[in-house]
């Protein structure tokens, strides 16, 4: 067993003071102490130690740090280091048997604590270094949400958020430098919200509450149709539910759609995942740039705009995809040559290739394929009630019939 050298102490706004013991004594027998500005400062002048400031290139830093392996290294870091913090970026690097930790509250634990929220019910979204519009995935009424900012305009861009999604009536609590003497607290509601511009270190507590005009879905898969912008090419409400079934998102999973049309399925994908830790990610591929803008506003809207959107046509463009995907679905073009084959060569051992054909020609390649490679293969029908006529009465109407395969590489 490795013994570990990288000491990371959790340090919070009421700093050196507030260290318990365990973390004093880490500090005060440092031989390099590694950290941001504002976590150095904290540590007394007359404290002897070489002092490393933490850079914005993490790759550099660690790359200096293995310079110091060997020493008694301490790095500061905020509150809880393993949650959003340097410590899981450290043991991710250096493995864990080389990383001590010590935690302090974090800015989540002292938020819920502030509000009165049970933690296990709260769900944490970082707007820090990503887009403002992974709230929209959360907004639900009466959830609550606890917001760590990018800045002090964070709470205001986030009111006119709520605003634009029928979420005026939201309660907004804004908390300043927690766990600090100068903690502060501002309180009001998004739709009138006009409070002073927030100090830069703060977290935003929302108690979600909907309008009339409130727009938010479930996180179960099959969104309405209607819930995203299309041009016909869009996989139907009913089948896109069966898909994801039989797709199967495990936590940190990538999942490939290609032929994306509108990106239903990648964005279905990746709202099955939560903001922390064991996110999905997805890559939309399309050939058809304007479907490429239509994926991109389908995937701000509902809050998943980290969707990587690939233009290009496969089999071709895959070669431009970086690693082996968890999951491939193909939505479009399964009777192209090399298509199926080029998904299944790309897909990891263990991973999952769902394909789906309303044409003959399509359900052909698919039963080929299952020849070649086993697999299953299903035939959905669905009836829908419209009327009869103008002014008729409602009677089933059955749509076109798709089939599915789903393999599994072995």
């Amino acid at each position: 067993m490795i013994k570990a050298w990288l000491h990371v102490i959790g340090i919070g706004e009421d700093g050196f003071e507030g260290l318990g013991a365990a973390a004093l004594e880490d500090v005060r027998h440092a031989e390099v102490l590694v950290g941001g500005a504002r976590h150095l400062e904290k540590v007394p002048a007359e404290l002897s130690v070489e002092r490393v400031s933490w850079g914005k290139n993490f790759a550099a830093t660690a790359a200096r740090l293995e310079d110091y392996r060997g020493k008694r290294v301490v790095v500061l870091a905020s509150g809880d280091p393993l949650d959003y913090g340097a410590g899981s970026l450290l043991i991710r690097h250096f493995g864990a048997d080389a990383v001590s930790v010590v935690p302090a509250p974090g800015s989540i634990s002292l938020a819920c604590a502030r509000m009165g929220w049970s933690r296990p019910d709260v769900q944490v979204v970082t707007v820090h270094g990503r887009a403002l519009e992974n709230l929209n995935r959360y907004l639900t009424p009466g959830g609550r949400l606890v917001v760590l900012a990018r800045d002090g305009d964070t709470p205001k861009e986030i009111a006119g958020l709520l605003c634009a999604r029928g979420f005026g009536p939201s309660a907004l609590t804004v908390l300043e430098h927690l766990g600090g003497g100068d903690e502060a607290r501002l309180d009001g509601v998004a739709e009138t919200w006009s409070h002073r511009r927030a100090r830069d270190l703060n977290v935003v507590a929302i108690e979600c509450r909907a309008g009339p005009s409130g727009e938010y879905f479930s996180r179960v898969p099959g969104l309405p149709d209607a819930a995203f912008e299309s041009d016909g090419q869009l996989t139907k409400r009913e089948v896109r539910a069966v898909a994801m079934a039989l797709l199967g998102p495990l936590p940190g999973e990538t999942m490939w759609d290609v032929g994306a049309g509108s990106g239903s399925l990648a964005i279905e994908w990746m709202r099955q995942g939560q903001s922390q830790g064991q996110s999905l990610s997805a890559v939309a591929v399309e050939c058809d740039p304007t479907r490429c803008d239509m994926i991109r506003a389908n995937a701000v809207r509902l809050g998943t705009p980290r969707l990587k959107i690939e233009l290009g046509r496969a089999p071709f463009v895959l070669d431009e995809l970086n690693g082996a995907p968890d999951a491939v679905f193909v939505g479009g073009g399964v009777s192209h040559d090399g298509v199926l084959a080029a998904c299944w060569s790309r897909l990891r051992p263990g991973g999952r290739l769902v394909a789906s054909a309303v044409t003959l020609a399509g359900e052909a390649a698919l039963t080929t394929f299952q020849n070649a490679h086993g697999g299953e293969l299903v035939r959905l029908g669905v009836e829908r009630a419209t009327p009869v006529g103008p002014d008729g009465p409602l009677a089933f109407q059955p749509k076109r019939t798709v089939a599915l395969y789903k393999g599994v590489k072995s």
